[in-house]
C-alpha cells in the first residue's frame, strides 16, 4: 500500500508538473511585454534580436557602468543611479530608432497600396501583385515582400504567408492593409481597385498630418530630453570631487538621489506624453 501510494503522489506530482509546459504542437504564450518589445525590435530593424537578448544587454551594461562608476567616484548610491539609467538606455535605444523607422515607412506606405493597385488593375492575382512588391516595391520593404513570395511558392497558402509577412512588418499600417487583402481574397468582390485608391489618399493625408504636428511639437520632446539630463550630467561633474561624492553615501544623501530619480522620471514621462502623438497600437494583430 505505501508504494502505490508513493507512486500515486509521485504521478500526481509529474502531471502537475507537465501542466506548466506547453505542447510541443501549440506555441506557447507570450506576455504582452514580451510581444511589445519583440515589435519594437522588428520595427527597429533588428528582428534577429530577441527581447530575453535585449534584457541581458540592459544587465550587463547595467553591471559595466556600476563598476566604472565605483571605481571613478567611490560612491555606490551614485554608482547604482548612473547603472539603472545604463540599464533602460538599449530599450530607449530600440525606441527611438523603431520611432524613427515608423515614421520613414508611413511616407511609403501609400506607394505600397499604388503599387497593389496597379498590380490588381493590369490583371495580375492578389498573391502576384503581394509578391511583386519584392522586386519592385519601396526598397525599404522589398525583403520581408521577396520572402512573402517564396513562402506562398512553397505553400500554395495565401492566409498563412500573409499570417507571416505580418510577423516580419510588426507594422500597425501593414496590419490594416494585410486584413483588407485577407478580407478580399476571402469574401471576394470587384471594388478591391477602388479599395486600395481609399486606402492610399487615407494614408498620405495621415502621414501629412502627422508630419506636421511632430515638427511642431518636437520642442516639446527636446527640452524633456535635455531637462532631465541636466540634473544629472551635473551631478557627474560633481562626483569626481571625493568629498562631494561621499556626501551621497549616508541616508540623506540617498535619499536625495532617490528624490531626484523619481522627479526625473515622472517630469520626463509627463512632458514626453504631452508633447508626444500617440503611436497607433497593432490591433489587428
Amino acid at each position: 500500500m505505501g508504494v502505490l501510494a508513493g507512486l500515486l503522489l509521485g504521478l500526481g506530482a509529474f502531471c502537475v508538473w507537465w501542466s506548466f509546459w506547453a505542447p510541443s504542437g501549440r506555441p506557447r504564450r507570450t506576455s504582452a511585454r514580451v510581444a511589445r518589445t519583440q515589435d519594437l525590435l522588428i520595427q527597429a530593424g533588428a528582428a534577429s534580436v530577441t527581447p530575453g537578448a535585449l534584457y541581458a544587454t540592459s544587465a550587463i551594461l547595467a553591471v559595466i557602468v556600476f563598476l566604472a562608476v565605483v571605481v571613478t567616484t567611490r560612491s555606490a548610491a551614485i554608482a547604482l543611479c548612473f547603472a539603472l539609467m545604463a540599464a533602460a538606455a538599449p530599450s530607449m535605444l530600440v525606441g527611438v530608432r523603431a520611432r524613427k523607422r515608423r515614421r520613414d515607412l508611413r511616407e511609403v506606405w501609400p506607394e505600397v497600396v499604388d503599387h497593389l493597385a496597379s498590380g490588381v488593375r493590369a490583371g495580375l492575382s492578389l498573391p502576384e501583385a503581394v509578391g511583386q512588391l519584392g522586386e519592385r516595391g519601396p526598397a525599404e520593404l522589398r525583403e520581408p515582400f521577396a520572402r512573402f513570395a517564396a513562402d506562398y511558392r512553397a505553400t500554395g497558402r495565401f492566409s498563412e504567408a500573409l499570417d507571416l509577412l505580418k510577423v516580419r512588418l510588426a507594422d500597425p499600417v501593414a496590419d490594416r492593409i494585410i486584413e483588407a487583402l485577407r478580407l478580399t481574397r476571402e469574401v471576394g468582390g470587384s471594388d478591391l481597385g477602388q479599395m486600395l485608391r481609399t486606402l492610399s489618399t487615407f494614408l498620405r493625408e495621415d502621414a501629412r498630418t502627422r508630419g506636421e504636428l511632430e515638427a511642431r511639437q518636437s520642442w516639446t520632446v527636446n527640452g524633456a530630453r535635455l531637462a532631465a539630463a541636466g540634473p544629472w550630467v551635473v551631478l557627474a561633474f560633481l562626483a569626481t570631487r571625493a568629498e562631494t561624492a561621499a556626501a551621497y553615501d549616508d541616508p540623506v544623501g540617498v535619499l536625495v538621489l532617490a528624490c531626484g530619480a523619481g522627479c526625473s522620471i515622472v517630469a520626463y514621462r509627463l512632458m514626453v506624453r504631452i508633447g508626444r502623438l500617440p503611436e497607433e497600437g497593432r490591433v489587428l494583430r
